[in-house]
C-alpha cells in the first residue's frame, strides 16, 4: 500500500467514539497537524492486538502538532510542538489549513 500524504501535508485525526484502540492518543483526535514524514508501512497493530494478522500493511506518519493546540492551557513558547506516530487509516486530509509547518 502506498502512502497517501507526503511531508508537509496537513492533515486532521479521525475522532472514533468509543476510543478505540490505544495506538492512536485520544488528544490529538479532531486536531490538525502536519505530516512530518512518512516512517513506511507496517502491521496494523489494532489488527494485531486481536491476534489477527496485521495484513494489509498501513503507512505509519510522524504527524506535528502544535502543543498550545494539544493543551490549549499550555503557556510555553508558540513553535513548541509534538511529534506522534499516526497510521494512515487514522488520517484525513485537511485542506482549510494554513499548510504552515507547526
Amino acid at each position: 500500500m502506498s502512502a497517501r500524504f507526503t511531508a508537509g501535508d496537513p492533515v486532521v485525526v479521525r475522532r472514533s467514539e468509543p476510543p478505540g484502540h490505544v495506538r492512536t492518543p485520544y488528544y490529538v483526535r479532531g486536531l490538525v497537524g502536519v505530516v512530518e514524514r512518512v516512517c513506511g508501512p507496517f502491521a496494523d497493530p489494532e489488527e494485531l492486538a486481536y491476534g489477527r494478522p496485521g495484513l494489509p500493511a498501513r503507512p505509519l506518519y510522524r504527524v506535528r502538532f502544535r502543543l498550545a493546540e494539544v493543551w490549549p492551557e499550555y503557556d510555553g513558547g508558540p513553535d513548541d510542538c509534538v511529534e506522534v506516530e499516526i497510521y494512515e487509516h487514522w488520517l484525513e486530509k485537511e485542506s482549510s489549513h494554513d499548510a504552515r509547518r507547526p
